[in-house]
């Protein structure tokens, strides 16, 4: 197994394996991840059994899995994989159809780290700057938080750094973060919540946020009879899937917004991929709008916007919840909702995939508790519970 720690599991470029079917894919994206210094690809193998074999022989960061593979496929070796080394960071390769999105979800729930969305065709993988681009990031990241855990897991050390996104020049050279910027998760600083009872809970997640949805949504009463807004960082097609299994998985009855869809208690409404979801005032309703405005934060839809127009809506009467996930989304918005009098609170670092966009906004000082997932639903219940 590869879970001990020495000093070649921590340190040199970052430890990829490439699994896909497709000799001429496998090529392609070993030299997308190669070109980049801190990367290396040590094995490239044709179906999940090749992929087993291999980890039980080599130390991997990090696992490009591929969906459809001959032999064994992906979600058959995903778990195979995870019993070998429960640290390799695994990310599954999908291209973006209605069933390879139901599959991704379902790999997430079994342990996935994430996914990316795998361009079609060859040709689109190798022009495919974002493809490349998101990549390398997601490989990085992963990596960098794979070698943290096997040198001693970071949640467990008084002093641990935790872990958010670096600003991103707009310059095409410099759009590849080099590595996660440090933050002391010893220096949050919580602040006192909101006075006013909520009208509305908005929630913002990413990388691991949809098997922390789950957790949250099951847990949190229907007596909360407020409305719900959740942006999850997913392209179009999983989000679609992803509002199926959270009305099938939590109770909680959830659609994909469309643009004019009205806020109603009880309900939860879900940013559609590559789309912003905005809150705003149409006579008596409020109701979302959606709309393809640039991406902030590279994400759409964002977190921020939906925040933004929260805030504009509901002023002081709003709660928000941010969940794990990769970079700082949120952060600017949740700012705007706490300035309006409203409330924040974020997922603890030992329980997120990736402490960047909960980190980012709790130690930004603008975060009323910085809970473990399950005990997030209880606070906000009793938060809204209040007289």
């Amino acid at each position: 197994m590869a879970t001990t720690a020495n000093s070649a599991e921590t340190s040199g470029p970052i430890r990829v394996m490439v699994v896909d079917d497709s000799a001429v894919i496998r090529g392609l994206i070993t030299r997308m991840l190669e070109s980049d210094k801190d990367v290396s690809v040590i094995a490239s193998v044709g179906n999940g059994q090749i992929a087993v074999n291999s980890l039980e022989r080599n130390s991997v960061d990090v696992i490009i899995l591929d969906i459809e593979m001959p032999v064994m496929d992906g979600l058959t070796a995903l778990p195979k994989l995870i019993a070998i080394d429960k640290t390799v960071k695994i990310i599954m390769a999908s291209t973006l159809t209605a069933r390879n999105a139901e599959v991704s979800i379902k790999a997430l729930s079994m342990g996935a780290t994430d996914y990316v969305p795998k361009p079609s065709t060859s040709r689109e993988i190798s022009g495919g700057s974002d493809f490349r681009r998101d990549l390398l990031e997601k490989v990085k990241n992963f990596g960098a938080l794979r070698r943290k855990q096997v040198g001693g897991t970071v949640s467990e050390r008084k002093d641990a750094p935790v872990v958010a996104r670096k600003s991103v020049s707009t310059d095409a050279k410099a759009e590849i973060p080099a590595k996660w910027e440090l933050r002391d998760s010893s220096k949050v600083t919580l602040r006192e919540p909101g006075t006013m009872k909520p009208d509305i809970l908005a929630i913002g997640s990413s990388t691991g946020g949809p098997q922390a949805l789950f957790a949250f949504l099951k847990s949190l009463g229907k007596n909360i009879n407020v409305p719900i807004v959740i942006t999850q960082h997913m392209p179009a097609t999983f989000t679609t899937i992803l509002a199926e299994h959270i009305t099938r998985m939590t109770g909680w009855e959830c659609k994909e917004a469309e643009d004019g869809d009205r806020l109603v208690a009880g309900k939860i409404l879900l940013a559609p991929g590559d789309f912003h979801m905005v809150v705003a005032q149409k006579g008596v309703d409020r109701i979302v709008n959606i709309n393809q405005d640039p991406p902030e934060n590279f994400c759409r839809p964002a977190v921020d916007p939906m925040l933004r127009g929260v805030a504009k809506v509901f002023g002081a009467r709003v709660i928000t919840v941010i969940l794990t996930g990769m970079g700082n989304d949120g952060e600017k918005g949740s700012k705007v909702v706490v300035d309006a009098g409203g409330t924040v609170i974020s997922q603890d670092e030992k329980t997120s995939v990736v402490w960047g966009m909960p980190g980012a906004v709790a130690t930004a000082g603008i975060c009323s508790a910085v809970l473990p997932v399950e005990e997030l639903a209880g606070y906000v219940m009793n938060f809204i519970a209040r007289k």
